[in-house]
This record gives C-alpha cells, sequence and structure tokens, in this order.
C-alpha cells in the first residue's frame, strides 16, 4: 500500500485539462511549481509522481510513466515559441527558458540538427529569469519562451516573427511532440486507485478545455476562439501508442547529442497498475 502520493503539477494553462481537480482524488497530494523545480523534487525523492518534461525519463535510470494522459504538441503550439530577432538563418546565439528541460532539449536537437554545432550557441539564465529580458539585455538572437508567457506573446497583435519546435517535429516525424508525461520517480509503485486518479482528472479537463479557454482569455485579454484553439487543437492530452514512439525518437535524438541517456528505456506504469476502464471516485 503505498498511501498518499506527492504528486507535482505546472501552474501553466496547458497542464489544466490534466490536473483539474486532482486533489480531490483519494490517496493524491499535489504541489504546483514550474516544469524545472519540480524535476529537482523528484530527483530529490520529494515528489513521487509530476508531470514533469518528457526528456527527465531518459536522465536517470529507474523512471516509469503513466501512458494515456501526457501533454502533446500535435502541430503548432503557442505555448513553445522561439521568438526571433534575426532571421532564421542567422542564428548564433540563442537564450533558453529555464523553466522546461523537454522544450530546450528539443530546441538544442531542431537547431543543432538544421544550423550546425558549431554555429549556434545556447545560453540557458538563472531559474527565474525571463529568458526575453536576459536576450534583448544581451543581444542575443533568439530566445525560448514557454507555458503563459509564450502564449500572451504569441497571440497579442505586436508577436514577433518565431520558430515553432513542436511544429517542426510533427512535420519532420508524423509523430505528436510529448512535452511532459506523469513520471513515477524509483521505487514508488502505483495502485490502481492512483493511475484511476490521473486519468479521472484528464477526463475532467478535457471535457473543461471550452470553460478553460473563457476563463484564460479574460484572465489575459486574449480571443477567446484562439485560446479554445489552443487547449483543442494544438495540444493534446489522451495518447495512444504513438506516445511510446516519440519518446524513444526523441531520446533518440538528443541522445546524439549528448542530451540523454540512449541506454535507457521508455518503461510505462506496469498494466496492472494502470487501466482505462476506471470508475470516478466517488464525491
Amino acid at each position: 500500500m503505498q498511501g498518499t502520493l506527492r504528486v507535482g503539477t505546472p501552474p501553466y494553462l496547458v497542464a489544466r485539462p490534466l490536473n483539474l481537480g486532482l486533489e480531490r482524488e483519494p490517496g493524491l497530494e499535489v504541489v504546483h511549481e514550474v516544469p524545472a523545480r519540480l524535476v529537482e523534487r523528484l530527483r530529490a525523492g520529494e515528489l513521487d509522481v509530476a508531470l514533469v518534461s518528457s526528456i527527465e525519463l531518459f536522465r536517470a535510470p529507474g523512471y516509469r510513466y503513466v501512458p494515456g494522459a501526457a501533454v502533446l504538441g500535435r502541430g503548432r503550439v503557442s505555448s513553445v515559441q522561439v521568438f526571433l530577432r534575426k532571421p532564421f538563418d542567422a542564428l548564433r546565439d540563442v537564450v533558453l527558458d529555464p523553466a522546461s528541460r523537454a522544450a530546450q532539449t528539443l530546441v538544442r536537437v531542431l537547431l543543432t540538427e538544421r544550423l550546425g554545432r558549431e554555429r549556434v550557441a545556447f545560453r540557458e539564465p538563472d531559474a527565474g529569469a525571463d529568458p526575453r529580458v536576459e536576450a534583448e539585455r544581451s543581444g542575443a538572437d533568439a530566445w525560448l519562451a514557454i507555458g503563459d508567457a509564450a502564449l500572451r506573446t504569441k497571440l497579442a497583435p505586436d508577436a514577433p516573427e518565431s520558430f515553432d519546435p513542436a511544429a517542426a517535429w510533427v512535420q519532420e516525424t508524423a509523430l505528436p511532440f510529448a512535452f511532459a508525461v506523469w513520471i513515477v520517480r524509483p521505487g514508488v509503485e502505483l495502485e490502481p486507485r492512483h493511475v484511476a486518479g490521473f486519468l479521472a482528472a484528464r477526463d475532467r479537463g478535457r471535457a473543461a478545455i471550452p470553460e478553460l479557454a473563457r476563463e484564460s482569455s479574460r484572465r489575459w485579454n486574449l480571443p477567446e476562439d484562439a485560446c479554445l484553439r489552443y487547449l483543442a487543437d494544438e495540444c493534446g492530452f489522451a495518447p495512444g501508442p504513438e506516445l511510446q514512439r516519440s519518446l524513444e525518437l526523441f531520446r533518440d535524438r538528443a541522445a546524439a547529442l549528448e542530451l540523454a541517456r540512449a541506454e535507457l528505456p521508455a518503461v510505462p506504469v506496469h498494466p496492472s497498475e494502470s487501466s482505462e476502464r476506471h470508475v470516478p471516485a466517488p464525491r
């Protein structure tokens, strides 16, 4: 009996279709922090499960992931953008957002493959720093932004030109890109009720997407249709077998740049722990 699981999830809009009402599920204690900080706490054993950057699966042994629930990019993803201060082919110096490891790694893979390892350099500012401020201060050619700040910048009328890494990945691979998955740290065994809780939150969140879009539109003074398109069309939250293939391909391309460990597998939780045929917990 695992008892109460300590669960971490990002505070971003894109996580809401996966964590809506999660704190009400039995056996789950939920905290909200940026993905990079969640990874640190997962590694330290302060969290048992966290919705974190998918690349973490391939940076330490023993991890598993919960199938059936993930943050996927199915093409353009407005909340993960490389905003350009120069034309794409002229990029030489890119500031990375310190908040997300998956987006950082994807950008490093794609830009290195397209521009050459010797032509482009990447810099990560201190945790909590604004990558746009750092890029403008230092004169960098571009900055990676993620999360709600990136979404608001991308949807603004005066948005800078940008490169969309998720769209590039989907175009190249014909697979969705898994930005975040529920990662289970080594030594933690999930009970069926725990997995049912993650899947129930996913089902609630997906059903609430229109209302989440209305809320974000009002909060940020953005067009409601753009917010709805972002959650309903750009992102996905209920992956099928393609998740495993996408994760493994990401691992292999990242490992070629020594950004991941090629020998680490993408291991889903055991079938006895996970089932789509769950019964919502009584309220």
